[in-house]
């Protein structure tokens, strides 16, 4: 693993900052790497307040929005929530469906279905909504691609309301409104919203317009910071806000649907990694291996009997979820050895049988064997349909275009994106996405990183140190928990291997007489040789709580083990 540094903090800036707010120098120079340098900008870092959250208006097209919508609900219309499957669509169709019916009626959802109409704003969708009678639609994390199935629409006397966050193409739809804040021509101050964020937006306006506060919102935060974990976007800006107060009514009063999931997981406080790795996959299997529709359902219901049951049927769906995702990933393992790809720049793997729902999670795993651009295929009707992810620095969208003759459609991030291509241009698609990656992606690209903050002497970690780097939180991309280097350590004759397999490493070390400190590294079980007899190491690591029979102390979570001092390098 590569150990990259951040940039030291500014001395003078730092030590400014450490006296005008009366901390130790080592938490000011956390906060002036974190772009903050005095004492309003750390206000609004450690107390954030819903009022800082932007005018909703601020973004294009959202008077013509809040418009369109005020008039469908004065004349009566029937309005159709349409959304994504994955779960920043699901919250986001939850939301706006929540709150239309709390004062509407002629309110409905529709999720598409992933195998029969794949991602995105259907024709099929549409003519569910003209046999419906439906006059509006509103789109959430979807569309902004969508002028064919928009301008469909508008021929059946259909409007649309496009509520996204992707990147669009060079023509917008003919929608009424487009909201989406990486629009060119949008100003909107802040770009990182996920599909359900520019959806809490809208119904921010709408509450503006009744001349109610914001925090009238409050009760759907729980689905904003649901949707801004899964989605993995940056956890700054507002998302900070939404994700700090939407915490607090996951922790003290979520909604019958979540608290109904909740109960199977038993967590002391939710936390985002919380959200991110146990209700997150819970919520994405409905839309994996069966339908979106039944997330929609468990996050709008109020009565606790019905939610509990349908709780009950989406964990029944992530146990099936877990076996698939474990069986394809083995196959896909072995079909790399045997065609000895395991030296190649990428992972390209298809096989015609695999579940279009898990190929997304595969890739992920097979990133965690190899580290390298990865693509996952199966087949998708008369097409082959793929799940990307990549490395660290490495954009597999811009790749993708690179590679966009032999493709159909794809769309995505920098980090993740799927496609669709014909059945025949799989083996020229594999070789052409091989080349663009050989050319592009650097050497340091295949290495596995961890990111340092700063390094520091054990004898620096104090209770005190830990109880205001808890204040950091909610931590995410763009607000990560600190991650610190120590070194010489010594292990105190208590290392031991957990889990299956002597997975996990478990530590105890000293540094120059400070300490002894517990720690805990997930999947480092092999590293234990570095650590045994009394062999000085260096260690990466995160502060983190470990609860054991009732008792709560202070670990570490140990990132990376090095026998000798890795070579300093700055990220940029």
């Amino acid at each position: 693993m590569r150990w990259t540094y951040k940039p030291a903090p500014d001395p003078e800036t730092t030590a400014a900052l450490a006296e005008s707010l009366g901390i130790d120098p080592l938490i000011a120079g956390l906060l002036v790497q974190r772009g903050i340098e005095d004492y309003e900008q750390a206000r609004l870092f450690f107390r954030p307040q819903l009022d800082h959250l932007h005018d909703p208006f601020l973004m294009k097209d959202m008077d013509l929005a809040t418009a369109r919508i005020e008039s469908a609900l004065r004349d009566g219309e029937r309005i159709l929530v349409y959304g994504d499957y994955d779960v920043d669509g699901t919250t986001a169709v939850s939301l706006m469906v929540a709150y239309l019916e709390s004062e509407y009626p002629n309110v409905a959802s529709y999720i598409p279905d992933r195998y029969l109409e794949g991602y995105g704003i259907s024709f099929r969708g549409i003519d569910f909504a003209e046999d419906n009678e439906f006059q509006l639609i509103i789109a959430l994390d979807c569309g902004i691609k969508a002028v064919e199935q928009v301008t469909y629409a508008q021929s059946k006397g259909i409007d649309f309301i496009i509520c996204d966050h992707h990147r669009p193409g060079e023509t917008l739809p003919p929608a009424v409104a487009v909201l989406d804040p990486k629009r060119p021509d949008c100003t909107y101050p802040y770009t990182d919203l996920c599909g359900c964020g520019v959806g809490f937006k809208l119904i921010q306006a709408l509450q503006q317009r009744k001349g109610l506060p914001v925090e009238s919102l409050r009760p759907y935060l729980d689905l904003v910071a649901v949707a801004i974990a899964a989605d993995i976007v940056p956890i700054t800006g507002e998302n900070r806000v939404l994700t700090h107060y939407g915490l607090q009514v996951i922790n003290e009063d979520p909604r019958p649907g979540l608290k109904a999931l909740m109960q199977d997981i038993q967590r002391v406080r939710y936390q985002v990694s919380d959200l991110v790795f146990q209700l997150a996959p819970r919520l994405n299997a409905a839309g994996r291996l069966r339908h979106g529709e039944q997330a929609v359902q468990l996050l709008t219901e109020r009565d606790w009997e019905q939610a509990r049951r349908y709780a009950l049927e989406i964990e029944s769906l992530n146990e099936e979820r877990k076996g698939l995702d474990q069986q394809i990933t083995e196959e896909a393992l072995s079909i790399i050895r045997e065609k000895g790809e395991e030296s190649d720049m990428s992972t390209v793997v298809y096989r015609d049988t695999w579940h279009k729902g898990v190929i997304g999670i595969v890739a992920s795993r097979l990133m965690e064997t190899y580290y390298r651009p990865t693509l996952v295929f199966t087949r998708s009707g008369d097409k082959l349909a793929a799940s990307a992810r990549s490395v660290r620095g490495f954009d597999v969208y811009q790749a993708l275009e690179a590679c966009a003759d032999t493709i159909e459609q794809f769309g995505g991030h920098t980090y993740a994106a799927g496609l669709t291509l014909e059945a025949g241009k799989y083996e020229e698609f594999k070789k052409r996405f091989e080349a663009v990656v050989s050319e592009t992606l650097l050497p340091e690209h295949r290495l596995p990183q961890v990111q340092i903050d700063m390094p520091i002497h054990l004898g620096e970690i104090t209770p005190k140190l830990w109880r205001i780097l808890k204040e950091f939180a909610p931590f995410g991309p763009g607000n990560s928990s600190p991650v610190f280097a120590s070194g010489p350590l010594k292990e105190r004759g208590y290392v031991r291997t957990v889990g299956g397999n002597g997975a996990h490493l478990k530590v105890s070390v000293t540094q120059d007489g400070s300490g002894p400190i517990a720690g805990i590294g997930f999947g480092l079980g092999s590293r234990r040789e570095k650590v045994e007899n009394g062999a000085p190491f260096w260690a990466a690591y995160s502060l983190d709580e470990n609860t054991w029979q009732g008792k709560t102390s202070l670990q570490l979570k140990i990132r990376d083990i090095q026998s000798e001092a890795p070579q300093a390098s700055f990220s940029k």
